[in-house]
Formats: C-alpha cells, sequence, structure tokens
C-alpha cells in the first residue's frame, strides 16, 4: 500500500509539473524530452513520454500525453500509461497552493519485481532510503501545497512478480481518490477483480488537519467481495476515531467492527516506522465462526501450477511488521460448539508468533492451548499444547455430529507440533506427546439388554503418547459384572486422532483382555458404531459357566471353548476365515458366516482330524459333572434340540475321523444341514474298522418333544474293537455286517433310549464267542460238575456264521433267531438287549456234532440240556453254561454222558443208582435235596440265572449286592435215609460237616 500511494503521488507530481512547464514550451519533441528529464529528476525515476503531447490553456490550463513510461528501478516497479491527463485552475499557476482539477491514468499496467533477499540487503546497504512506512506525511506535505478535487484510474492492471512466487495479476482497476484541502474529508473509492473474485472498497477521513494537531478524526472503512470468500465476509464495515500521537503512532478509540453479521468493538495503536506495529483489541458479546468456516476454493484465470511445483502457502505476509492482538467474547458459536468466556490472545514480534487460547468454555467442558511459529519461514513449523481438566465425551461426540456409546470425562495434557498451514500438510507432519485419559468413563457393550451386562466402567484410566508415530497403549483395570478386568489396548495414534470419520472408517487396534473366567485378543479395526474386522482370539475354560455369569443359557453342554481367527462382523452379521475352534477339546479349522436374521443363517466349512460327537456334545462338560456329582444320573440328561429351530445351518465337515465316543469312521466328508427345526447328517460310504459304513441321522426339534432317527449300514468291519469301543463288550470276534433303523424321542436321554423302536440285522462270520469253549463243556461235563465253572476269556468258541435279526421296542432289541454255525457245534438262540440300560439276557441252544473230535451228524442233547446263558452288563457280561436242566434227570444225564463217550463203566455208577444202599441215599440226594435247592431258587430266576458254580458247589465269586447262595442241607431225610449197615473197606463215606452234598455226590461217584 505504501509504495502504491507513492507511485500515484509520483504520477501526480508528474502532472502538475507538466501543466507548469509545458506553456513555455513550444516544439512537441523538445516538450516530450524536456518534461521527462525534469521529471525523472523529480521523482527519482525514469520517465518517458513517448507519443503526443497536447495543451489547452481554458478553461483550464490541461495537458494529455499519451504512451507514457515510467521505470522505478531501486523500487522494482515499471508502468505503461495509455493516457495521462491533468489540469490545474490557472489561477493557482501564480498562488503558493497548486488547484489540481482532475489527474487520469488510463489504462496503466503498473508490474512491481519483488527482489530476491540478497539484492534487498544490498540495496539496503547501499543506504537507499525506504520510507518510515508511513504515507500520511507525505500526503499532507503535498496537501499543504495543493488541492486535489480528483485523482482517477481506469482500466487499470497490477501486476505482482517474484522468482518465487507464480505472478498475481489485479486487473479491471478502478480508483477515484479525492483530497480538495487538508481540512476537508480525504475519500478513496476502489474497485478491481482478482482472479474470479471482485472487490469494493472505500476509506474515508473526516479531516486531515485534526490528525495533523493530534485531534481524533473520523475514520470509516468499507469493502465487499462478490463471490464471498465465505458466507461471513460478504461485507465489511469499520469505523472509529483515529488520533496521531506525539510519538507518530496511530489510536483508534471506540471503533466498531462489522464483518457479515457479527459485530466487534475495536481499539487499536498503529506505530509506523521501518518495522511498523498494530496493536489491536477485539471484544463482542457473541461471535458467530460457523460462517468464515465455510470456505469455497479459489480459482483462477490461468492454470493452477503442477503439485510438485506449487509453492505451499506460508506466513511471510507477517514478516514485515509487529503486532499483538487480544480477542475477547463472551460467547462463541462454531457450528454446533457452543463456547462462552473466550480469551484469545496473539503476539507478532520479529517474525516470531505466539498464539494463546487462554480459556474456552463449551457445553463438553473448558479447554486451554498455545502455540508458537516463525513466520518467516517458507513452511512455518508450529508448536504448542493442549489441556483440559475434563470434557463431557458424549456432549463432544455430539458437538462433532456423532454418537458413540462411551460416557465419562475426557482429559488431555498434551503437546502438538505440525508443519505447513493446509490440512492435508498438518496431517502428514502432525506429532503428539502427552497424556489423554477417561475419568468415572462407562462404555455400553452394543447388543446387550442387562444393563448389567453391557457396561464396562472405569474410574480412571490414563494412557501416554510417546509420540503419533508410535502405538498410543492404554492398560489398566476396568470392572465389568462387578468383576476386574485387565486391559492392553494399543491404538495407531495418528489413524485415531486424524481420521476423518471414526464411526465409518474405524479404528485400528491391537486388545487384549483378560478375565477370571475368560480371554479377548482383537487385532483389527474397529468402528464405534460396532463393526469389526480382523484377528480375533477368544478362550473359556468353561463356557456354559461364563455364559452363566452373562446371565445366559443354553451351552450346559461346552466346558473349554476356544476361536482363533480373522472375523469380519458387523450389524448384520460376522464372517470368519482361516479360523481355528477347540470346542470341550475338539479342535477344528475352517471358515464360515452368521446372518442375524431369524432364524440365523449360518454357513461354514470345517476341518478335524478327530471330530468326537460326543466330547463335541459335552459328554465331560464341567455342568454335567456337577449334575452328576449333585445325584443325578449322567445318562439321563436334558435333551433339549430347541436351539435348531432358531438356526437355518449348511455345515460342510472333513475329518480325518469321525464318530462318537471311541467309535470312529473316517476320512468322511459331509454336510450337517439345518432347516426349519430339523437337523439331517448323511454319512456316505467311510472306512469303518477294516469295514465300511453308511450312515444318517436325522434330529427333529419341530415338534413338542424331540425325535431321533438314525439308519446305518455296516459291512467287514472288525467286530471285536468295534464292540469293545462302542459298549465295552469284548466277548464276540469276527467280521461283522450289519443293518439299524431306528427312531426315538423323549425329553432326556434316557427317555428317548426307552422310546428306541425299530429292526436291526446283524451278522458275524469266521469269529468266535470268548470266555467259554461250549464243545469243551460238554466234553468235561464230570469234571465241570465236581469241580464247578469257571469264566476262562481264553477259552472261545469259534464259528463262521453267527446272526440275528432285532426287533426294537421301547429301548430293548429282541430276537427268536438267533443262529450260530461252528465246525463243532451249532447253536440257535433268543434273548434280549436293554439299550437304556446297556444289559444283555440271551440263551444259546447248542447241537453237537456226532464226534466230539471232528466232523459228524448233530447229537441231539434234549434230555441233558446244556444252554449258554449271557447275562448282564454290555461292559461286563457273564457267560456260562446252565446245567441245572442235566441234573434234574441224572438217568437221561447217565445215558447221555455214554453217549458222548464218557468211560461211565468205571464210574460205579451201577451202585450208586442202585435202589438199595448208596443208591438210595445218590438218588434221594439227585431227586429231592437238588430238587428242592433248584426249587428254592426258582423264584430269583428272573432276576439272575443260576450259575454252574451255585448249582455244584462250586466257588463263584459272590455279587457284590448280594451273598453267595448255597444249597441248604436236608438233614432229616439225611438220617432217615442213612444205610444201616457200615460201608464196606475202603468205601469212603461222605461228610456232611466237610463236603456238600453235591461234592459228597460227585465224591462218591469219581471214587
Amino acid at each position: 500500500m505504501r509504495r502504491f500511494i507513492l507511485s500515484l503521488l509520483g504520477v501526480a507530481a508528474l502532472a502538475v509539473a507538466a501543466i507548469a512547464v509545458l506553456p513555455s514550451l513550444i516544439s512537441s519533441d523538445w516538450v516530450r524530452a524536456e518534461l521527462g528529464r525534469q521529471l525523472s529528476a523529480a521523482t527519482g525515476s525514469s520517465i518517458a513520454f513517448n507519443g503526443p503531447v497536447n495543451l489547452s490553456a481554458f478553461p483550464y490550463l490541461a495537458v494529455v500525453a499519451e504512451d507514457v513510461t515510467l521505470s522505478a528501478e531501486a523500487e522494482g516497479i515499471t508502468a505503461e500509461f495509455a493516457e495521462v491527463s491533468g489540469s490545474v485552475a490557472l489561477s493557482s499557476l501564480w498562488s503558493d497552493r497548486l488547484h489540481i482539477k482532475q489527474i487520469a491514468l488510463d489504462r496503466p499496467v503498473i508490474v512491481l519485481e519483488e527482489k530476491a533477499a540478497d539484492e534487498a540487503a544490498s540495496t539496503a546497504d547501499r543506504g537507499i532510503e525506504t520510507g518510515s512506512g508511513d504515507p500520511l506525511p507525505a500526503l499532507v506535505a503535498f496537501l499543504e501545497r495543493s488541492a486535489i478535487e480528483s485523482v482517477s484510474i481506469t482500466s487499470g492492471t497490477f501486476i505482482r512478480r517474484s522468482a518465487e512466487d507464480p505472478e498475481e495479476v489485479v486487473s479491471d482497476v478502478e480508483l477515484t481518490l479525492s483530497a480538495p484541502d487538508v481540512d476537508d474529508a480525504f475519500s478513496l473509492s476502489a474497485s478491481a477483480r482478482v482472479g474470479e473474485r471482485s472487490y469494493e472498497t472505500s476509506f474515508t477521513i473526516s479531516t486531515l488537519r485534526s490528525l495533523l494537531e493530534r485531534q481524533p478524526a473520523d475514520v470509516t472503512l468499507t469493502a465487499e467481495a462478490d463471490p464471498a470468500p465465505a458466507p461471513g465476509l460478504t461485507n465489511f464495515e469499520a469505523s472509529g476515531q483515529v488520533t496521531l500521537n506525539a510519538n507518530g503512532s496511530y489510536q483508534i478509540r471506540g471503533g466498531e467492527v462489522e464483518a457479515g453479521e457479527q459485530a466487534f468493538s475495536l481499539n487499536a495503536l498503529f506505530v509506523p516506522g521501518e518495522r511498523a506495529r498494530f496493536l489491536v483489541d477485539l471484544e463482542a458479546d457473541r461471535l458467530d465462526l460457523t460462517p468464515f468456516m465455510d470456505v469455497a476454493p479459489e480459482t483462477s484465470q490461468t492454470e493452477a501450477p503442477a503439485a510438485d511445483t506449487a509453492k505451499p502457502a506460508n506466513l511471510q505476509f507477517l514478516a514485515g511488521f509487529d503486532a499483538d492482538m487480544s480477542i475477547n467474547a463472551a460467547a462463541l458459536t462454531l457450528g454446533e460448539i457452543s463456547a462462552s468466556d473466550v480469551s484469545f490472545s496473539a503476539a507478532l514480534k520479529d517474525g516470531e508468533l505466539a498464539a494463546e487460547l487462554g480459556h474456552l468454555e463449551i457445553d463438553a467442558g473448558s479447554l486451554a492451548a498455545n502455540v508458537a511459529t516463525d513466520v518467516t519461514a517458507d513452511e512455518p513449523a508450529f508448536r504448542g499444547r493442549l489441556a483440559s481438566k475434563g470434557l463431557d465425551i458424549a456432549k463432544l461426540s455430539a458437538l462433532a455430529g456423532q454418537t458413540v456409546p462411551l460416557s465419562g470425562a475426557l482429559t488431555i495434557d498434551a503437546g502438538f507440533a505440525f508443519r505447513g498451514l493446509d490440512g492435508e500438510a498438518i496431517r502428514k507432519t502432525v506429532d503428539l506427546a502427552g497424556t489423554i485419559g477417561l475419568r468415572d468413563a462407562v462404555y455400553t457393550l452394543p447388543g446387550i439388554a442387562d444393563e448389567t451386562m453391557r457396561e464396562v466402567k472405569a474410574k480412571k484410566i490414563t494412557a501416554r503418547i510417546e509420540s503419533l508415530a508410535k502405538p498410543l497403549r492404554v492398560a489398566g483395570r476396568l470392572q465389568w459384572r462387578n468383576k476386574p478386568v485387565d486391559v492392553d489396548l494399543q491404538i495407531p495414534a495418528v489413524d485415531t486422532i486424524l481420521a476423518g470419520n471414526l464411526s465409518a472408517e474405524g479404528i485400528p487396534l491391537k486388545l487384549q483382555v483378560k478375565m477370571p473366567d475368560a480371554n479377548l485378543s482383537l487385532d483389527g479395526k474397529a468402528a464405534l458404531a460396532g463393526t469389526y474386522a480382523g484377528k480375533l482370539g477368544f478362550s473359556t475354560a468353561d463356557l456354559s459357566a461364563f455364559l452363566a455369569g452373562l446371565g445366559q443359557s443354553g451351552a450346559e453342554s461346552i466346558g473349554p471353548l476356544a476361536f482363533n481367527g480373522h472375523v469380519d462382523a458387523g450389524a448384520t452379521g460376522v464372517s470368519f476365515q482361516e479360523a481355528s475352534i477347540s470346542v470341550n477339546s475338539v479342535e477344528g479349522a475352517g471358515s464360515g458366516s452368521v446372518e442375524f436374521t431369524t432364524p440365523l443363517k449360518i454357513m461354514t466349512a470345517l476341518n478335524f482330524d478327530e471330530l468326537d460327537l460326543a466330547q463335541l456334545a459335552g459328554a465331560q462338560s464341567p455342568a454335567l459333572q456337577a449334575k452328576a456329582a449333585t445325584g443325578a444320573e449322567p445318562a439321563d440328561v436334558p435333551l433339549d434340540l430347541s436351539a435348531l429351530r432358531s438356526i437355518d445351518a449348511t455345515i460342510k465337515v472333513n475329518a480325518k475321523k469321525l464318530g462318537y465316543g471311541k467309535v470312529f469312521a473316517g476320512p468322511v466328508a459331509t454336510s450337517l444341514v439345518v432347516s426349519d427345526g430339523v437337523a439331517s447328517l448323511t454319512l456316505p460310504e467311510a472306512p469303518f474298522y477294516g469295514g465300511h459304513v453308511v450312515a444318517s441321522l436325522r434330529a427333529d426339534s419341530s415338534q413338542s418333544e424331540p425325535s431321533i432317527a438314525l439308519k446305518t449300514s455296516i459291512s467287514g468291519a472288525s467286530a471285536a474293537p468295534l464292540l469293545t469301543d462302542m459298549a465295552g463288550f469284548k466277548h464276540l470276534e469276527g467280521s461283522l455286517k450289519a443293518e439299524f433303523d431306528v427312531t426315538g424321542a423323549g425329553r432326556t436321554s434316557g427317555a428317548l433310549a426307552k422310546s428306541l423302536q425299530g429292526n436291526a440285522n446283524v451278522g458275524f462270520s469266521d469269529g468266535a464267542i470268548r470266555g467259554i469253549d461250549i464243545a469243551n463243556v460238554y466234553n468235561n461235563l464230570v469234571s465241570l460238575m465236581t469241580s464247578g465253572f469257571k469264566q476262562d476269556e481264553s477259552k472261545a468258541t469259534t464259528f463262521t456264521e453267527l446272526g440275528a435279526s432285532f426287533a426294537i421296542e421301547g429301548g430293548v432289541a429282541r430276537t427268536e433267531d438267533l443262529k450260530l454255525v461252528g465246525p463243532l457245534i451249532r447253536m440257535t438262540g433268543n434273548g434280549a438287549a436293554d439299550l437304556a440300560q446297556s444289559t444283555l439276557n440271551f440263551r444259546l441252544e447248542p447241537r453237537l456234532v456226532a464226534s466230539l473230535k471232528g466232523q459228524g451228524a448233530e447229537i441231539s442233547t434234549d434230555g441233558i440240556g446244556v444252554p449258554v446263558v449271557v447275562e448282564g452288563s454290555f461292559a461286563a457280561p457273564r457267560i456260562y453254561p446252565d446245567l441245572s436242566d442235566l441234573l434234574k434227570n441224572p438217568d437221561a444225564a447217565l445215558a447221555k454222558l455214554k453217549d458222548f463217550g464218557l468211560p461211565i463203566d468205571k464210574l460205579h455208577i451201577g451202585d450208586l443208582l442202585n435202589e438199595d444202599g448208596a443208591g438210595a441215599a445218590v438218588k434221594d440226594l439227585l431227586g429231592g435235596t437238588l430238587d428242592k435247592a433248584l426249587k428254592d431258587k426258582a423264584f430269583k430266576q428272573e432276576e439272575q440265572q443260576l450259575s454252574i458254580e451255585e448249582i455244584i458247589g462250586g466257588d463263584p465269586a459272590p455279587k457284590p449286592d448280594e451273598a453267595a447262595v448255597e444249597i441248604p442241607t436236608n438233614e432229616e431225610a439225611a438220617k432217615a435215609d442213612a444205610p444201616t449197615e457200615q460201608p464196606a473197606n475202603g468205601t469212603e463215606v461222605p461228610s456232611e460237616e466237610a463236603d456238600g452234598p453235591m461234592e459228597g455226590f460227585f465224591k462218591q461217584l469219581l471214587r
């Protein structure tokens, strides 16, 4: 501005001088040359009149010169004027005060060349006078000797050039200046265009004389822009009284400033000089900054420079003066943010700018800040500090136009630094160090209705930031469900603090949470809206107990649970990839998704090394063990399939081994499909205990009572390991072929087992029954009857075929067509297997071949009957021959013994069976005492089949719940039938005290 006014005064002096000298000149060429010489000498610039110069004397002395150039090398100013005209009153030529009627500059082009720093310094060293920076004294001195009615510029152009900056052009300049007298008003009005924006301004001083006499003078300033730089800057008005102080400074008191709809009171001081200084105090009752923040991007008539060559914005325009400013506002508004008691101050000295926000009270709390920078730098660097004793988080988020599930107070005490003035530069260079804390904070977990479960509380937690280049780490203890929760959270501070929309873009984080009953880890990106994408790990030693603590149920069968994988979770569903899952120590891996619809839609594909459905179902879960400890039967647990009604699922399973308990098939590839409350699992043909198995399972929860249907086909499986693994039954070997078709329903597992119905066909080939050798039983009947039968697992009855068909009703599988074919025996039988109680009760009827030593025709065993009984639990059945029928009919027994080839002639059978003497006693023993003993035992036949040990006086081990049964002695019958004669010499008399009746009988028989 100073240079512009000095140049303007120089042009005015040029015109006045021309008017003064031109009448004395005659030759136009000489006139142009003389005008140029004298004006150049007067202004210290090089001025040339290149076109015609016209003079007139009436009514005013006037001159019109075309094509005039000016060059002021020291100031870096060049100018070209299409036409310069001026006129003066004739009477003022012989007075001491020149009266200028008009000075007009038409289509001037004024170029200002900015000097480099070293060149400017060199110019200063040469002692060139730069002036005080105050144009008013020169103007006043000029007006003391002259009066100017009008100075005008029409269609002017100002160009600013610099080696460092792009060219700046101000076009369409229209200017009018009027200073008729030092005692009259001084006025200036101008308009111009910069880029696509037009400006208009006016400036008036009531009287320059008042200033010179150090009296207040009224000052007004107005400015308008179209389009406005911001809605709040459409127009600007300022007014007040200015006074010239004794030290040469200008002071404004009681000023008023209006910018848009904003009003300020203004007190200011301007101290001119080589380094001018401003002091400004602004006060406002209410200040709304919202209109000033909506700044439209600038457009330019010229093409914007390339991004890599554009010079960043700087503050170097502030480097030429010093300033002190303070702003105080009772109320401040910025968008939705309202503040009160705002105190701001700034100081600029020798290029150093320091600003301080002493106090800013907003709805959410109070803030204080300070910042400092060097305005002479090409790209200024800012350093400062931000502090708050507590900002209400809920109100703060509302002010930012967001909603967060977090309440409490946010505390800040942090230093910051950044470089540059535009947002992108700030985001790239900003750094922060200090502490950020939460006080009395409560975080509300999404999707949980129970208030005690959804609230996570923190009395006080503080995060220390070393640098935005390092993660922000928060470690401390929270409270959830009135239990301690240890948290270790790492958040990349740059992404957290500078993210544009946290609710949409999310916050990268690493989180470790340790609770008494579970652990959680996250490594991904979470958004405030409740979405998450990244790695997730969760583990608990007892899921049922963990959910019970959350007031949830439905996972009583699940104990240990662990999950690790990549998760994408949102409001509508969750998906996981590359996940490892462990449920009740059953480990799998795969991917899947869950859509939060009604019912839940689940799609997964999982791989297992070993999938044990029994273990997966929680056979060893702590909850079920606790039920067993309270007295409930472990096998009879609630059967609740209602969860199937709440999901639609397709679960693809690939398992190297798939089974239940100890029974496994595999490898298996299958799918579990759940729809409309029905779960279906089809097992395609798969390797199974050396053979193959095909099965289908259907679980139906759509009715009031859950039901299950199972179809299975087994071929070529090894029976011994299969039955051992399935039921602990170790007494049957061979190759198994079987088909099962079973259905059942019940609210408990016990009720389901008791409701089973259907059919089964079972066949074994090339196997053996362990625990008894039926052929050996017949070969050793005498020994068997004397010493009793002992079950021996080393003995076996081999067969080539063994088969039966079963009808299943009420949980009991019955057969009437059991058939066995072996090398030495043939056998039929019947019986039942109680699937609910896991017990057996079978009776087998063997038939022998003609010779016990080889193949031959079958020999009927009718009359003596030695059936084989299989009874007891699946895991520990008793297998023994039943000799009760044989001993009831001794005559037939002896005949059969002879048919079997036993040496009965050497056993004194005749004496023992004679009607007289000892024979009577034996008959009585066989027919009476034994019969009575058998009858006494008959009532227990339904509970337990008599063992041969009990019948023939052996020594079987008693059952735990009952003592061994002994056959009572009929003492009176023995006395009545005792022989009157002494036995012959050498004859051994059975002793009743030492031996029971049966032992005595067999001793007599084998004497």
